[in-house]
């Protein structure tokens, strides 16, 4: 089973459990390009929810797949899926930390299944990570979701002096970001 799958079947999992329980919540970070692309390896699961902690907590306590360890020092919890061999880490940040604070239609998008940031959210969550860290792979990510999905950017979503930094760092990206703001009459 390649690691995407794997990945995929943790977040199905968490994902069913959340849903049950009402609260809102979407995948992003590398494990997004990955479902995007069909590659077989994914690094890392990253989500976000609308919810204090403890709400993802208590949807988490009846289940036998899932344990949680809570980390107070980087403000995150930890779910851990363990019905696969190894388990898969899931590490939860509070929404608006990196993503939209709120969690809905116009925020949200659905594939395989499964809940993630639209394209536009995503962009403006890594670029924001992208900024403060700046890691080759948040940069990898962004140019690889605004390269091929550049025509469903909101550009009303994205900090345009952030990317006019980021493309003048990683001009291959130019002619994408450029058809966005052709788009957009810009």
């Amino acid at each position: 089973m390649s690691e995407t799958r794997r990945l995929l079947e943790a977040a199905t999992a968490l994902s069913y459990l959340l849903h049950e329980s009402g609260v809102p919540h979407a995948f992003y970070g590398n494990f997004l390009t990955s479902v995007l692309s069909n590659a077989p390896q994914a690094h890392a699961i990253e989500f976000g929810h609308t919810h204090p902690f403890r709400r993802v907590r208590d949807a988490l306590a009846g289940s036998a797949d899932f344990t949680t360890t809570n980390s107070p020092w980087t403000n995150r919890l930890h779910a851990t899926y363990r019905r696969l061999i190894p388990p898969i880490d899931i590490e939860i940040l509070a929404a608006g930390e990196s993503g939209p604070r709120h969690l809905d239609d116009t925020t949200v998008m659905k594939l395989q299944g499964v809940p993630f940031l639209t394209i536009s959210e995503f962009l403006r969550a890594k670029l924001k990570t992208w900024m403060i860290r700046g890691s080759e792979g948040d940069a990898h990510d962004i140019s690889y979701v605004l390269s091929r999905y550049w025509n469903r950017v909101d550009i009303n979503r994205i900090p345009e002096q952030d990317m006019g930094i980021f493309v003048s760092r990683n001009s291959a990206v130019s002619p994408a970001w450029t058809a966005v703001r052709r788009k957009y009459g810009m």
